[in-house]
């Protein structure tokens, strides 16, 4: 944000153990982060945003989706936050550099390594696959990220765009959900002469934030023995590990709250992020923001 006596960014300031957590993303996608995140840090306050006058970031260019990562990181920036969440596959692979530069004081941390160290972590033969929205995909930024942690692994990384109009439709539970997991997955997990055991990955990384919505039809078709890795929980794992590191967390009892910032929509924000944080939200709950 500009700031009214320079005229320039706002002067860097230290990080406050009473401020919020600030969680970002292009709309409401990120909702599963923050349920993941409340669930790990009950005493914490949050404040989340959603770019929803500007999705889907997946389309943009990388000079565009960083410009607008940025936007989102200073706004939240306004609010005191004592940490930011980059609750966006497309966000985290292009933008962290720009968000980490103009942001100091405050740890910026990303979806994308917290969910390639869990996958590391999990996988014992090292090939591990991952689903995503075509632009995080087509970015290579899990592949990057997999393979500077264990130079050794196999990545197979496919798009599974779908998924995201089948969350946001609440469509994720039932057979037309099964069948397009199969589509998806199969391909990449099924078991046969043509295709033996060591040719089929072991952990598959959900590399998109809509696609936790889906975890049931997601492990039907990929059977039990594959290790899924959510990179909601990893991040909030990762977020609580490094607030504590920082001496910035909330100790006490739980309720810290959130407050919910959109920049279009309030009513669709509400009635899809109901699914998503899974407890009601009012669209009198939402903020509209302009950025």
């Amino acid at each position: 944000m500009v700031h009214p006596q320079t005229g320039g960014l706002a002067p860097a300031r230290a990080a406050d153990v009473s401020g919020p957590i600030g969680v970002f993303d292009s709309g409401v996608g990120g909702l599963t982060v923050l349920k993941a995140l409340m669930t790990q840090m009950p005493a914490e306050r949050f404040v989340y945003l959603g770019d929803t006058a500007r999705l889907p970031y997946g389309t943009k260019s990388p000079e565009t989706v960083a410009r607008y990562s940025l936007q989102a990181a200073e706004a939240l920036a306004e609010f005191g936050v004592k940490c930011l969440v980059v609750a966006c596959n497309t966000a985290s692979s292009v933008g962290l550099p720009t968000i980490r530069a103009h942001i100091e004081n405050v740890p910026v941390i990303g979806v994308i390594e917290p969910g390639a160290h869990a996958a590391c972590a999990a996988s014992r033969t090292g090939h591990i696959a991952v689903i995503a929205t075509e632009g995080t995909v087509r970015g290579g930024a899990y592949q990057r990220a997999i393979l500077g942690i264990r130079p050794d692994a196999r990545v197979n990384a496919e798009p599974a765009p779908l998924f995201v109009a089948l969350a946001e439709e609440g469509l994720h539970e039932g057979t037309i959900a099964d069948q397009i997991a199969r589509h998806y997955l199969e391909p990449m997990f099924s078991r046969g002469p043509a295709h033996p055991e060591a040719a089929v990955p072991d952990t598959l990384v959900l590399g998109c934030t809509h696609f936790p919505m889906l975890a049931g039809a997601i492990r039907r078709a990929v059977g039990s023995q594959v290790r899924i890795v959510d990179s909601a929980a990893t991040t909030a794992a990762s977020v609580a590990a490094q607030l504590q590191k920082a001496g910035l967390a909330t100790s006490g009892p739980s309720g810290g709250g959130v407050r919910l910032l959109a920049t279009d929509g309030c009513e669709r924000f509400a009635r899809v992020g109901t699914r998503f944080l899974e407890r009601s939200i009012s669209p009198d709950e939402v903020e509209l923001i302009d950025l």
